[in-house]
């Protein structure tokens, strides 16, 4: 590895991130650009963005992007339905800022990005001509060196270390041999050791015992400002509290003002409802995530009993889904639970059960699932979802329909984001779902007439 100097942070201000940069009072900041990762969306930033605004950052000068087709290709140089390469996504994230340039009249833009996003920044700045419209790069768990570096094995997936992708991308620049592009600002977040991409045995990605060639250091860049942020997992090297803190310290000069999030009287929702993809070749195998919009999909929001998951009277809410995904605007009431109900053919009508929101927000995506062939036997299905971040036996405390063992969840590592229930009985009752504080309950539908419920945490 290249010598790459790094900084731990543990929650408090350093005069190493205090230096790094300085911009204008609130009235003048330049937009964010936040840039998701493999099969994510834009929501994926709400809490992020939310802890912006609570800092001051204007809220019209904080944009969230949603790549139509998210998830990489196996071969970055093969075609692949339902994949991206790392050209398109270039020509994405180009198409965005230019828009987001024209739309605010800024001259340059800071992008934060998490896990492949990251990357497709790298590749814009270099290649695409960012580095005329960038002034800051935040990445978060980016897998800069890839996720494996094993000669005869995947070596043109864009993850691989040995990649023609990754090696342009790191080649030295300058007279250091620095690995960003120079006259932009850089900072990389990554785990001391917790990122299940970052692991220099293949264990985490399904092969024990391997060498990955890579380190615990490999999202780390050599010319940039390099932090560690203690036991967060892959996601939150991003969009944890941490992550947003050590951020907001590198773009302003200070530590923020807090890293929880205000609460607004006024709370006004909206988002986009997208949809999952089936393999060609073998559908059975799973659904894969898309972010283009399930025309014609019905949504429904009820007011729920946070204690019981029951709705509260009729729905508050009602929308058939047109051509740009959009489900709202809804206005929220502070404080309140809510469901929402997705109805989409080809789908399972989908009970998504949320916590209270306590700030608007443009980006509460939703997508409805599917019932596949595996689950064909289950009463009822029930989903436990942590969009930011992964569930951490070791780390966290959490518990799901009363039980502190959640499926699927391994004993050690942080490398899963959802657990599933699939209950033998379709009987209507509660079921919770906690994580670190937050607790969600909803309601059990049966599976038969293709329902499932999906508990979603925030935070």
């Amino acid at each position: 590895m290249l010598n790459r100097r790094e900084l731990v942070v543990s929650g408090v201000a350093t005069s190493f991130l205090a230096g790094c940069a300085a911009l204008p009072p609130s009235g003048d900041r330049s937009p964010i650009v936040f840039v998701h990762g493999n099969g994510d969306s834009a929501a994926v930033w709400q809490s992020t963005i939310w802890r912006f605004e609570s800092n001051g950052w204007p809220r019209e000068r904080l944009f969230a992007l949603d790549q139509p087709m998210p998830l990489a290709r196996d071969d970055d140089t093969v075609a692949q339905p339902g994949r991206s390469s790392t050209a398109e996504s270039l020509a994405f994230l180009r198409a965005e800022v230019d828009r987001v340039l024209k739309t605010t009249g800024a001259t340059k833009v800071i992008l934060v990005a998490n896990s492949r996003g990251g990357n497709t920044v790298r590749n814009y700045v270099q290649n695409g001509g960012g580095a005329a419209r960038v002034s800051h790069a935040v990445l978060g768990g980016t897998p800069a060196h890839g996720v494996w570096a094993v000669k005869g094995f995947n070596e043109q997936n864009e993850y691989s270390g040995l990649s023609t992708f990754m090696q342009q991308l790191n080649a030295p620049k300058g007279p250091g041999g620095d690995e960003v592009t120079p006259g932009v600002r850089w900072l990389t977040l990554r785990s001391d050791n917790n990122d299940k991409y970052a692991q220099p045995d293949g264990a985490m990605i399904g092969a024990p015992g391997q060498p990955t060639n890579i380190g615990y250091d490999a999202p780390a860049l050599k010319g940039a400002t390099n932090v560690v942020l203690p036991r967060v997992d892959h996601r939150e090297a991003a969009l944890s509290p941490a992550a947003f803190g050590a951020t907001w310290m590198f773009l302003t000069g200070a530590a923020p003002a807090r890293t929880d999030i205000a609460a607004e009287a006024d709370i006004v929702l909206d988002g986009r409802v997208t949809g999952l993809g089936l393999s060609s070749t073998d559908p059975a195998s799973g659904a894969f995530p898309n972010n283009l919009p399930v025309v014609g999909a019905q949504v429904a929001v009820y007011a729920t009993d946070p204690a019981s998951g029951a709705r509260q009277g009729d729905a508050v809410h009602r929308k058939t889904v047109g051509a740009d995904g959009r489900w709202g605007p809804f206005q929220a009431k502070p404080g309140l639970a809510y469901e929402f109900e997705i109805s989409a053919a080809g789908y399972a009508t989908t009970h998504v059960f949320r916590s209270p929101f306590p700030r608007s927000s443009g980006i509460v995506n939703l997508q409805p699932t599917r019932i596949l062939p595996a689950d064909s036997d289950a009463r009822a299905i029930v989903v436990f979802s942590r969009p930011r971040g992964y569930f951490d036996a070791q780390r966290d405390t959490m518990r799901f329909d009363g039980k502190a063992t959640l499926p699927g969840v391994p004993p050690r590592g942080a490398g899963v984001s959802t657990s599933k229930l699939k209950l033998d009985s379709d009987m209507p009752r509660a079921v919770s779902g906690e994580f670190n504080g937050e607790r969600i309950t909803g309601l059990v539908w049966p599976a038969a007439p293709g329902h499932v419920t999906v508990l979603e945490l925030t935070y």
